[in-house]
């Protein structure tokens, strides 16, 4: 089963689950139950987003903070300043 990786702005957390393509998650009630962690203190009802993350997994617990990651390099191509470290 695919992992997709959901951000709620509320709570600038990033979680990871899976689920089948065909299956949508929109709340953070919806996201909390499938990744079975605790709402805390944001509501149920917040809206989450589902992260393109471009074919590359991005563990929740990888982050570190839980936050969500910094925004990649210019979509395509080659960085210009090589900090990126695509090539």
């Amino acid at each position: 089963m695919p992992t997709y990786d959901y951000r709620c702005d509320t709570n600038d957390r990033v979680v990871e689950v899976s689920h089948r393509m065909s299956e949508t998650i929109s709340t953070w009630g919806e996201l909390c139950e499938r990744a079975a962690i605790p709402c805390g203190d944001t509501p149920a009802s917040t809206p989450v987003s589902r992260m393109a993350t471009g074919g590359n997994l991005i563990s929740s617990s990888a982050l570190g903070s839980g936050s969500a990651p910094a925004p990649a390099c210019g979509a395509g191509g080659c960085c210009p300043t090589g900090v990126c470290g695509f090539d």
